[in-house]
């Protein structure tokens, strides 16, 4: 980017945030970076993905929340950003965008442009950030580098990028390996430096702005010591702890404030400073009330900078207190109170989440995905809570007089063999094919699917493919509602009693369908302890144990043997179930139950309106 001369710039700092389709290498080129600069060093430098520090992220695999590391290098200050990749944590990226000057758009070399490429990139094109190309995974035997190169020119292209930004540098790296070249046929892969040199010569400095501060949150953290942490960059004057300041919220209301502490990211931790230049990212403690979009300013000049718009939820579950009849064996909060304090924590951190009271009992838990919400309900099981959740379902919008529903592009890629089950487990859920392209054996197709439709579709496709499926989806836009294709088709068995599911009764039964449930478990009337072969639901006895005589048989008795029960994660779970079913979730088991539990109940419910919330 030429730098304007009129424009005094920060030679000393550069603000790079990393983007880049789920699974591309994100977190794996920081790790390459933060070793070579020894800034990672002992335990921290010999595990993989260091910035994924959440349990949570490192057994899925994935960055879940955006995290703020420095490193220096040539004397320079290099605040990295790194972002989540998947849709449903999407809007973290849409505003950390706002505290860089430049990118680092990963694409993967066999892969190529994904879903979430072209949606972040479509964000940092409009703040008109500096871009720089990483083909990364250059080490895949699959690896197209040239056709990947001219398909990522296209999406610039598209998405209307300014010529400026069309000429941006390339760069081949192996993120694993831990090295990054400009040419791939003449440079030396030994090191990840070529990549830092190109960051220091291709974006620019931040532009160092002098009058009344003016610090935007753009990401809020979370400390049960400080409250609210406001994370965001100076864009114009200097920040510094003893100053008068006032928070000029995104509604135009202007509130005074205190500031209790600064921190500024150096390294992988936070040091703690009392003044921070313009251009620099730090957090700010202390400020009460502080939220995403808010401005920090001096009262006598309070200036707000543009809003950030966010995305609305899409997705809704209902969150009950456990009433099942193992209530309590295995958790420690289990009341509606817990569950409250519970999520109004969540939510200070977490403004894609939001949540409303139903009753003494059940909250209204919104969020832009069922990934988003398993990944809440997963971090509450461990911390020791109980709690049934409801199947998700669709945030209906009215635009213009007409209910619409949220619409996404769903991208699936597979061995060219298995595109036929593919193709006909979509077209099942009203999805309509927008392109298909074949390369290397492998077929990759988009769709465009409802959000509703796309509920448990995931399951179905890992399954007609035998695990060989590559699944991603976006969202695209809102469209009007169209009927409810979600809704599983198969019945379920359902536990006629409660007690020890018996080997015997669980070998007799196998020919009914496949069990959640192994011999030995404890199971209650109402659960659901497998899925039926044919459409309806049966009650089944588990616990019938074989009937024992004082006379012997002739012969030995036949061999039992139970095929593995199925045991679905949480995610899974929430997919599966039926409105008039539930997921019991505690520390030591997730489990299936129908609504009402008891048969006779369930037959005056028949009738029962399940659109309804709560």
């Amino acid at each position: 980017m030429t730098a304007d001369p009129s424009i005094q710039r920060n030679p000393n700092l550069r603000n790079v945030a990393i983007i880049a389709h789920v699974d591309h290498g994100k977190t794996t080129l920081v790790d390459a970076i933060l070793r070579q600069l020894r800034v990672a060093q002992g335990e921290a430098a010999a595990q993989d993905c260091i910035l994924d520090s959440n349990a949570l992220e490192r057994e899925r695999g994935i960055t879940i929340l955006a995290k703020n590391v420095s490193v220096r290098y040539q004397g320079v200050k290099v605040n990295i950003i790194d972002t989540p990749g998947h849709a449903d944590f999407g809007g973290q990226v849409e505003r950390v965008l706002n505290m860089a000057d430049g990118v680092l758009l990963l694409v993967d070399a066999a892969e190529g442009p994904m879903p979430q490429t072209r949606f972040v990139l479509d964000k940092a094109i409009r703040l008109g950030l500096k871009p720089v190309v990483v083909l990364n995974k250059i080490d895949k035997p699959a690896e197209r580098h040239d056709e990947v190169l001219n398909e990522i020119f296209d999406l610039f292209v598209e998405l209307d990028a300014s010529s400026e930004q069309l000429d941006f540098p390339v760069l081949y790296a192996a993120g694993r390996d831990g090295w990054a070249v400009l040419d791939l046929d003449k440079d030396e892969r030994t090191s990840i430096f070529p990549l830092l040199d190109t960051i220091l010569e291709t974006i620019p400095g931040p532009p160092v702005l002098e009058g009344p501060l003016q610090l935007q949150v753009s990401t809020i953290d979370y400390s049960d010591y400080t409250g609210r942490i406001g994370i965001g960059r100076v864009h114009r004057g200097t920040l510094e702890l003893d100053q008068p300041l006032a928070l000029v919220k995104q509604s135009g209301e202007v509130l005074p404030c205190k500031i209790r502490a600064i921190h500024t990211f150096e390294g992988l931790g936070q040091q703690e400073v009392a003044r921070v230049e313009c251009g620099d990212i730090c957090a700010v403690h202390g400020v009460e009330g502080v939220d995403i979009g808010d401005t920090l300013a001096p009262p006598a000049h309070p200036e707000p900078l543009p809003p950030i718009h966010l995305d609305a939820p899409t997705i809704s579950m209902i969150f009950r207190i456990n009433d099942s009849p193992g209530f309590g064996s295995s958790g420690k909060y289990l009341t509606s109170r817990h569950i409250r304090e519970r999520l109004h924590k969540a939510v200070q951190g977490d403004v894609a989440l939001s949540y409303e009271e139903l009753g003494e009992s059940s909250f209204k838990v919104s969020g832009r995905g069922v990934l988003h919400l398993a990944v809440l309900i997963e971090t509450m099981r461990r911390e020791g809570y109980e709690l049934t959740i409801s199947r998700p379902r669709i945030i209906v919008r009215t635009i213009d007089g007409v209910k619409c529903e949220p619409v996404e592009t769903l991208v699936v890629d597979v061995p060219d063999a298995l595109t036929g089950p593919v193709i006909e487990a979509v077209g099942k859920r009203q999805g309509i094919m927008a392109r298909m392209h074949a390369a290397n054996g492998r077929t990759t197709m988009e769709f465009t699917i409802s959000t509703a439709d796309l509920i448990g579709l995931r399951t179905k496709l890992v399954t007609a493919t035998a695990g060989e499926a590559i699944i991603n989806h976006r969202f695209l836009r809102y469209e009007p509602q169209k009927a409810d294709m979600s809704q599983r088709t198969n019945g379920v068995l359902i536990s006629m009693e409660t007690g020890r599911a018996a080997t015997y009764a669980l070998d007799g039964l196998q020919d009914r369908g496949y069990f959640f449930v192994e011999p030995g478990e404890w199971v209650y009337e109402g659960q659901i302890v497998g899925e039926h072969c044919k459409e309806t639901d049966v009650v089944v006895n588990v616990q019938r144990g074989k009937k024992l005589t004082n006379i012997r048989a002739a012969g030995a008795d036949r061999k039992l043997f139970v095929a593995p029960a199925v045991k679905l994660s949480i995610e899974e779970a929430l997919e599966y179930i039926n409105d008039d079913e539930l997921v019991e979730v505690t520390p030591d088991a997730i489990r299936l139950r129908k609504y009402f539990l008891s048969d006779l109940e369930r037959r005056r419910n028949r009738d029962h309106d399940w659109t309804r919330e709560g």
